[in-house]
């Protein structure tokens, strides 16, 4: 067995298309690299293999999660790891390019390949002269290279030609050397879809696009033209991982909050999310309500499309899990969860609380009604329905206005949608429906074809 089979434990975030990474150093104690804030499945790996957490390493200032690196310093004592370029406030080792660390038996060189961010630095492992493999980030990733716009348009190119040095610079390694990247498919920090999250060098040599570029001028055209829109969030978390995310004393919880207890926080400004499933929402929700269904991605619209300066009580239904609501808020730094409606919309009802619905429309009843498309604008190009209205779900409340009266609104499968409609009832629309399902499903129910985008 390699190394990588033996030691390495990917530990795959399927909401934000991230990998940490956890590795056993063969004595009790373990590396982390990328940690994020929600240290559970962290957690669960160590404790398989008996491990401590030494060490904890960060590639970059991450703009997509919260760092769990300073929380690990806290509960186990472990070193941070982190880029002396990144200035970060709190105590850490900060690593230059070609500075070493001994974990006990293997090595952690760091290599300074800035261009997602400037301070962006890969995690070379080393077992004497031998390169196991290389922590990437946010540099080389497979299939690509992640997003430079991160830092504004007036960045953007310059360290998009930044990436191209650091990528030159990566794939100088031996080809069989591992590449262990951060950003894998899902990610908005620019990931192609996909299914493998490690690779190697001469793999990527052989594979990536980007890498067969003849020269920076045209990587940077070829790089920069795959980039497309990125969550609101991430504009603040990379200075919040800069001072160091706030530790978290004991583990998370969502009180219950009676009816009128919410009444209360709503005069107060407080937004609702109902994590129910489409359907459930669909039939009877609290007026206001942003649906923002619980699965992988709900971290990613929250953060997009809520601010994180007011109070968030939840509704969820009887078998939802509010500690995965809690820790999915927490990771990308909203800290004002107020609690969850006890009872649920049962009890809401029982209150008197009023109620709003919205149409779930079968893809074959569509008729003549105008469609809101809000998916990316890659799906849209892709293939929509003939006609179909596209404004992007995370730039919607800013092009409202724009939404034909009586709309359908449509995504891939009907939970963006539902956000969608959810927001624009909040915002005053009416006679609002849900495709239920996609433009596949619409084209299957209809015999019509998806029109693309050219």
């Amino acid at each position: 067995m390699s190394f990588e089979d033996r030691h390495l434990m990917p530990l795959v975030d399927e909401g934000l298309g991230n990998s940490a990474y956890l590795v056993d150093l063969g004595d009790g104690r373990a590396l982390a690299v990328d940690a994020a804030r929600d240290l559970r499945a962290l957690r669960a790996a160590a404790d398989r293999r008996d491990l401590r957490v030494a060490f904890a390493a960060d590639t970059h200032l991450h703009a997509d999660f919260l760092s769990g690196a300073l929380q690990l310093a806290a509960d186990d004592g472990a070193q941070v790891l982190a880029s002396a370029a990144g200035n970060r406030a709190f105590l850490h080792t900060a690593l230059g390019d070609g500075d070493e660390v001994d974990l006990g038996g293997l090595t952690l060189r760091a290599l300074a390949t800035p261009g997602h961010t400037d301070e962006h630095l890969s995690f070379l492992l080393l077992d004497g002269s031998a390169e196991l493999g290389v922590f990437t980030g946010g540099s080389l990733i497979v299939g690509s290279a992640a997003r430079t716009d991160l830092l504004g348009e007036e960045r953007t190119v310059e360290l998009a030609r930044a990436q191209y040095r650091s990528l030159q610079r990566l794939t100088a390694l031996p080809d069989a050397t591992g590449v262990w990247p951060t950003h894998g498919a899902g990610s908005f920090c620019s990931a192609p879809p996909g299914s493998e999250r490690t690779t190697t060098i001469g793999a990527q040599k052989r594979a990536n696009l980007l890498l067969t570029a003849p020269d920076e001028d045209t990587f940077v055209t070829a790089l920069l033209s795959g980039l497309g829109s990125y969550p609101a969030y991430f504009d603040r978390l990379g200075e919040i991982n800069r001072r160091g995310p706030a530790l978290i004393a004991a583990e998370p919880a969502l009180p219950a909050l009676t009816p009128a207890e919410v009444r209360t926080l709503l005069g107060e400004g407080a937004y609702v999310v109902d994590v129910r499933p489409v359907a459930e929402f669909a039939s009877g929700h609290i007026p206001g309500a942003v649906s923002i269904p619980l699965r992988g991605q709900f971290a990613t619209w929250l953060g997009w499309l809520l601010p994180d300066t007011v109070p968030l009580v939840f509704v969820a239904g009887p078998r939802q899990d509010l500690a995965e609501v809690t820790w999915q808020s927490l990771k990308i730094g909203y800290e004002r969860l107020a609690g969850h409606l006890g009872g649920g919309m049962i009890a809401w009802k029982a209150d008197g609380g009023a109620e709003q619905s919205i149409e779930l429309l079968a893809p074959g009843r569509l008729a003549n009604r105008p469609v809101l498309d809000v998916r990316q604008a890659a799906e849209h190009t892709a293939g929509h329905i003939p006609g179909a209205l596209h404004i992007e779900l995370g730039d919607l409340a800013s092009h409202a206005d724009r939404t034909p009266v009586g709309a359908v609104v449509a995504c891939g499968h009907g939970e963006r949608a539902m956000t969608a409609a959810s927001l624009l009832q909040r915002a005053g629309h009416h006679g609002l429906a849900v495709l239920d399902g996609g433009p596949g499903d619409w084209a299957a129910a209809t015999g019509r074809p998806l029109r693309e985008s050219r």
